[in-house]
């Protein structure tokens, strides 16, 4: 969750949790320990925002220049567009290794001062910072939500499923833009393969997902295991329900690993 951006919080908080990190995987700091690669430690989004945002050209500049290279379009002038490009990306890749160079030597100076600590005390240490976020120990989904069948531009989201309620976050936000709790819903179910349904008392939140099945299922087993369920009608729901024995239930900060398999993968760091 960490390393993919699921848990919001200041690149000072990042940097110990990595430290920590490297703690409870080799111990006192040593020269002669085995350093995992950066973005096993530190989520790689946050240095590629550092770097600047590339520069368009406006559309009409655009237009007019493939107007004037002419027949000269894929020969000379693409050679010239490709050299452009190649220097600016090593002009990138140089920015983003002294971004990781700068990152990494701030982790091992936080990783000196916690000299002493053993395993045990570092995982617990890693867990305490992370608990500070009030979506612990949710189940994060990436959606798209429209209010209503007939409102356009969807709003990326986070949904978080709990023990206790549903929430809604803005992607790298603490705090929640909506949260309630189970005894609030009254149907959902799947409307179609990719879209889900939400009704919270008299709202119908829609949901676009490809995880239309796992969001159900764990709200089916949370409904069940809290004896507010109120059962979605049959046409809504196309899957099963999950088993209602509340051992089987997700627990701990990353109940499940099915939920974070469609992010989009991020590059690795230069070496």
């Amino acid at each position: 969750m960490v390393l993919r951006g699921y848990v919001p919080t200041s690149e000072e908080t990042l940097q110990m949790l990595a430290a920590l990190r490297l703690q409870s995987l080799n111990s006192d700091f040593s020269t002669h320990a085995a350093f995992p690669r950066l973005e096993e430690l530190f989520p790689p989004h946050v240095l590629h925002a550092r770097l600047p945002a590339p520069r368009h050209r406006a559309a009409a500049k655009c237009r007019g220049a493939r107007l004037r290279v002419g027949l000269l379009a894929g020969g000379l002038w693409g050679q010239v567009l490709a050299k452009q490009r190649a220097e600016r990306d090593q002009r990138l890749w140089g920015r983003l290794r002294e971004e990781g160079a700068s990152t990494m030597a701030a982790i091992v100076e936080k990783w000196k001062l916690l000299q002493g600590m053993g395993r045990p005390e570092a995982m617990a240490a890693y867990v305490a910072l992370v608990r500070e976020w009030p979506g612990f120990g949710s189940t994060l989904f990436d959606v798209d939500l429209r209010a209503s069948p007939l409102e356009a531009g969807p709003q990326r989201l986070w949904l978080g499923i709990g023990a206790k309620a549903v929430s809604l976050y803005k992607p790298g936000e603490l705090e929640p833009l909506d949260s309630f709790g189970y005894s609030r819903i009254s149907s959902f179910g799947a409307s179609d393969s990719s879209t889900f349904r939400l009704s919270v008392e008299d709202r119908d939140l829609l949901f676009e997902t490809s995880q239309v099945d796992e969001i159900a299922q764990l709200l089916n087993t949370y409904l069940t295991s809290t004896g507010t369920q109120q059962p979605p009608q049959p046409q809504e729901l196309a899957t099963s329900p999950a088993p209602s024995d509340p051992a089987m239930l997700p627990q701990g900060l990353c109940p499940k690993a099915r939920p974070w398999l469609h992010q989009p993968p991020v590059g690795p760091f230069p070496s």
